[in-house]
């Protein structure tokens, strides 16, 4: 079986590249090669091969040229998947260059693309995508709307994946961090600093170790029951934001120090695109329905649970310092946050710091009302 990625050393790619080259595909990468070496051949039954160009900026003839240059004549994949395509145009190009030359084309869209607000908590496929607070998701759907009317206009073979929040050994998976990736965070709950969890971090979230996704992934690929489908893959255990900062915290065998911020004061107050990534997603609770991927791959079922999986992350992150980017400007954006906070809290009467680092009891707020 013969397979190209576009991308293929991301997230969620890296663990699938390594899995079909254990089955023995052949698998074509293109991409510019800068992170080829994070996936190890050996011992591996199958074969990688490296197309080195940019599908982005180059030309389809010369990317077509250097494909079959790469393969020793004219290329025909089983599988061609494009892991970094975001925008319309991005599909629009693969469409002209990939129409003839694979048996299913597999594009990765996103969770994050259904409808916000839910109209029910229990996601499956069949849940409507619409999502007005971030234009990544809607570029997403449009990227989805224009590949399926190639499948029905043309027969064009695509499958469609919609992952949600999937993470590695690389990086721990948050809800705010900075543009720098979590490790601020991290480093904020080692020192003992608050951390921030939007909202009062009891709504429900999934998390899904990129191994897993993998497993459910490369069980579609070459898959012809998954030809003109949409399927989601994630984990079948939500837990809530409170739960998944007390893991981490308990990994690091630190304190967790939570202060509680309302999503919208976040995206109103932030640099960073919560507006898109909080409002659009994960300020939502969100359980998944799997059943569509486990009829079209009997068998799978997640095998890494989150406390696991984090603990392994941590232990990584702690032990390579590459892993470990400084982001100063994010602590300090951080900090101003927390002071507006508790600044806004000592004016209206609550006393300063523990009401804000932990929910209000009942008897609290009694308290408070009283006086």
């Amino acid at each position: 079986m013969k397979a190209l990625f576009i991308g293929g050393t991301g997230t969620i790619s890296t663990a699938i590249s390594r899995q079909i080259l254990e089955q023995g595909w052949e698998l074509f990468l293109l991409n510019r090669g800068n992170l080829n070496n994070a996936i190890d051949t050996k011992g591996k039954g199958g074969k990688l091969v490296e197309v080195a160009c940019n599908i982005r900026e180059d030309a389809p003839e010369t990317i077509l040229k250097k494909i079959r240059e790469a393969a020793g004549g004219k290329p025909f994949f089983d599988v061609v998947a494009d892991f970094i395509a975001y925008t319309p145009e991005h599909v629009q190009k693969d469409y002209s260059i990939f129409r003839d030359l694979c048996r299913q084309y597999i594009f990765i869209s996103s969770a994050s693309a259904y409808q916000k607000p839910l109209s029910s908590y229990l996601i499956t496929e069949s849940t409507p995508l619409a999502n007005p607070y971030w234009q990544y998701s809607r570029d997403k759907i449009a990227c989805e709307d224009f590949l399926v009317a190639k499948h029905r206009e043309n027969g064009f073979p695509v499958t469609i994946i919609r992952p949600s929040h999937t993470y590695d050994e690389r990086s721990v998976p948050l809800g705010i961090h900075g543009k720098n990736g979590s490790w601020q965070v991290i480093k904020r709950m080692i020192g003992g600093k608050p951390v921030i969890i939007q909202g009062d971090g009891t709504s429900l979230w999934t998390m899904t170790h990129n191994s897993d996704f993998a497993l459910g992934f490369t069980g579609l690929m070459g898959n012809i029951h998954a030809i003109g489908e949409a399927v989601q893959i994630t984990s079948d255990e939500s837990v809530t934001w409170n739960q998944i900062y007390q893991i981490i915290a308990d990994a690091l065998n630190v304190q967790l120090k939570p202060f509680y911020i309302s999503s919208f004061f976040l995206a109103k107050c932030s640099p960073y695109d919560f507006t898109g990534s909080i409002i659009g997603d994960k300020a939502n609770t969100v359980v998944f329905d799997n059943t569509k991927l486990k009829r079209l791959v009997p068998g799978f079922y997640p095998r890494i649970r989150l406390d696991q999986g984090i603990r392994k992350t941590i232990d990584y992150v702690l032990a390579h310092k590459e892993c470990q980017t400084e982001d100063p400007e994010f602590d300090l954006w951080c900090d101003k946050v927390i002071a507006a906070q508790e600044n806004a809290a000592r004016e209206l009467g609550a006393p300063a710091g523990e009401a804000m680092n932990k929910p209000i009891s009942i008897s609290n707020c009694l308290k408070f009302q009283s006086d």
